[in-house]
């Protein structure tokens, strides 16, 4: 390993401790050049042509963000959770050395993940886990119809819909009624969010058919928003077309990485833990 890129959130590390020490074991270990990148910025193709691989400290919003910028370079992100949750996270910072020499010894593998993309007004957007398009707070509803592949899927009036990646299936979509999906599955699923209709639930559709959504509302409030960290309104767009990217996310992963352990314990246990239900191993 060359050279490593440590993308930090500096809201999470506002002294610059943790990035020392990340430093410091990389150093040790791997004897590597390091680049550090703050919030996602100067992560340019130059720079990512550079990398072996880049760490995003922070929490699961740093590894979205590192995502939608460096992809496209194809460059494999290790996530390192000093944030809150941290789920998409392949380690947490009291983990990280022993991360470090599996990498070194070759003990990892590299996960693809489907990201999906929009175009609007000549601007591209792509997104680890989600685009949805949603009414603003004071908004009258909205009236969606959508097809699928150049055939009518649906039409519905709701608060917005969401289009997830398996990756984003367990962030807004879940909490909008949507299922898990195994995050390396390659399919997409659109999920509206408190539809007028009640037959109208989750589609799971293969990743690569292109998703067409014509939007009309009384309002101009409405917003199209790309891993819930970018937004677009969509004044005067009244249509907007979705498909997977011709790249994917590549992760690492190491060899005892558990994701039902984790999906069990950060997603399902949190919920019945917020439902006020105490569960006993029997």
């Amino acid at each position: 390993m060359r050279t490593i890129g440590i993308n930090v959130n500096t809201t999470k590390d506002k002294d610059g401790n943790v990035v020392k020490t990340i430093k410091d074991i990389i150093s040790s270990k791997l004897g590597s050049e390091i680049l550090v990148f703050k919030d996602s910025k100067g992560l340019t193709k130059e720079k990512c042509s550079k990398l072996d691989f880049i760490i995003a400290l922070g929490g699961d919003g740093t590894i979205l963000s590192t995502a939608r910028k460096v992809s496209k370079y194809e460059i494999p992100i290790l996530g390192v959770n000093i944030g809150t949750l941290g789920f998409l996270a392949a380690v947490e910072m009291s983990q990280f050395e022993d991360a470090i020499m599996e990498i070194r010894d070759g003990s990892y593998a590299i996960e693809d993940r489907v990201m999906i993309g929009c175009e609007i007004n000549g601007k591209k957007f792509s997104a680890l886990n989600d685009i949805f398009i949603q009414k603003g707070t004071l908004s009258s509803i909205i009236d969606f119809y959508i097809e699928v592949d150049g055939k009518f899927y649906a039409s519905f009036i709701a608060d917005g819909v969401i289009f997830s990646t398996p990756t984003g299936s367990t962030a807004y979509s879940l909490s909008a009624g949507g299922p898990v999906l195994f995050p390396t599955l390659d399919v997409l699923e659109i999920t509206p969010i408190c539809p007028h209709t009640q037959g109208i639930k989750t589609l799971i559709i293969p990743c690569d058919l292109n998703i067409k959504i014509r939007i009309k509302s009384k309002d101009d409030n409405v917003f199209l928003s790309i891993d819930g960290q970018e937004s677009v309104i969509l004044n005067k767009i009244s249509s907007v077309s979705l498909t997977k990217n011709n790249f994917k996310c590549k992760v690492i992963r190491l060899n005892d990485y558990d994701y039902f352990d984790i999906l069990r314990n950060k997603i399902l246990w949190r919920t019945m833990e917020c439902a006020g239900d105490n569960y006993e191993d029997k």
